[in-house]
């Protein structure tokens, strides 16, 4: 994991936003977010998960010396912890959370003297992270309360076997560790209110069942990706997203991330998801630069974008909130 210099950061972003701002509702400011957020921390000696595709669960019983450094170097998506993330100014997570049977993991035993056994909720992309659910969550919540004018959305969009309990367990977790910082989806975000009524983070929850069970939850944010290595494919997808199907009503999320495919990682063996994205990204950022956000139905919302931390992605997205200066001072 590699830590930036935080020195000069964006952590308080959003109470510093000029005050014609503080009554734009939260789905009107361009927002930056990073996917995969948790993707710093995946685990080499995780076995590669049950829902990738039949022959690379194959190929990793076969050779999982060769198999799981390939998985890593392509599913890391992020270099930077969370609060670095957050001290970054990201206000956007993408959580994947997955059962882990952790008595079927390499170095149990070390595993079982530093976790709680019931804890076996963790976070992954294709192998399972080091960190679990609840100390990631904790760690956001000891942040948050030295940042109390800053406010996060949570989105839990990937579920990887887990049970009614779990799921009614992690909900309870979040609502017992976040309390009257949760900002229910009846209320419209935006940052006076927010202020005023302490509220700090926004959890969207992908399960349906459970989503209908709980009404501090909000439901999925939508999220636009090319499903490409090509940036110039991840440019003309979110151009057509825009003028075809418009912004969505409430928060939305435009993914710059790139996404490998089997040929281009065979073809390039010693790329790597890191490498091709930072190859990318100047073209990526130009396409920020141009984006506005706010009501209209080509506005941007949440930005997500991968190695957030080792580029300038947050300050360009956060910079974008200028232009609402102009259309607030000529109403």
């Amino acid at each position: 994991m590699e830590h930036g210099d935080v020195s000069s950061t964006n952590a308080d972003w959003m109470s510093q936003l000029p005050e014609e701002l503080w009554g734009t509702p939260l789905w009107d400011l361009a927002i930056p977010g990073s996917h995969d957020s948790m993707s710093y921390c995946l685990d080499t000696h995780s076995p590669v998960l049950g829902s990738e595709s039949f022959m690379l669960q194959f190929l990793d019983r076969l050779a999982p010396c060769i198999v799981r450094p390939c998985v890593y170097r392509w599913a890391t998506t992020q270099m930077w912890c969370i609060p670095d993330q957050l001290d970054a100014g990201i206000r956007f997570f993408d959580l994947r959370i997955a059962h882990k049977n952790i008595k079927n993991t390499h170095n149990t035993q070390d595993l079982l003297k530093t976790h709680n056994t019931d804890d076996t909720l963790y976070f992954a992309h294709a192998i399972y992270t080091l960190q679990t659910v609840k100390e990631a969550l904790s760690t956001m919540a000891v942040w948050l309360k030295q940042h109390q004018k800053e406010v996060v959305i949570l989105s839990c969009s990937h579920f990887y076997l887990l049970t009614d309990s779990e799921h009614q367990a992690l909900v309870c977790y979040i609502t017992q560790l976040f309390k009257d910082k949760l900002c229910p989806p009846q209320e419209t975000p935006y940052l006076s209110q927010c202020w005023d009524l302490g509220r700090q983070v926004i959890v969207s929850y992908d399960d349906e069942t459970i989503l209908h069970q709980h009404k501090e939850l909000w439901p999925k944010i939508p999220y636009w990706y090319a499903d490409s290595a090509d940036p110039k494919e991840v440019i003309s997808y979110l151009e057509e997203q825009q003028k075809a199907q418009g912004r969505a009503a409430h928060f939305f999320t435009s993914g710059l991330n790139l996404t490998e495919d089997t040929a281009v990682v065979v073809c390039n063996p010693c790329l790597t998801m890191r490498k091709l994205t930072m190859k990318s990204f100047s073209l990526l950022l130009d396409w920020v630069e141009k984006q506005t956000p706010g009501p209209d139905q080509t506005a941007v919302n949440i930005i997500c974008g991968d190695f957030v931390g080792l580029n300038h992605f947050a300050s360009v997205v956060i910079g974008l909130n200028k232009k609402l200066l102009k259309t607030e001072r000529h109403r």
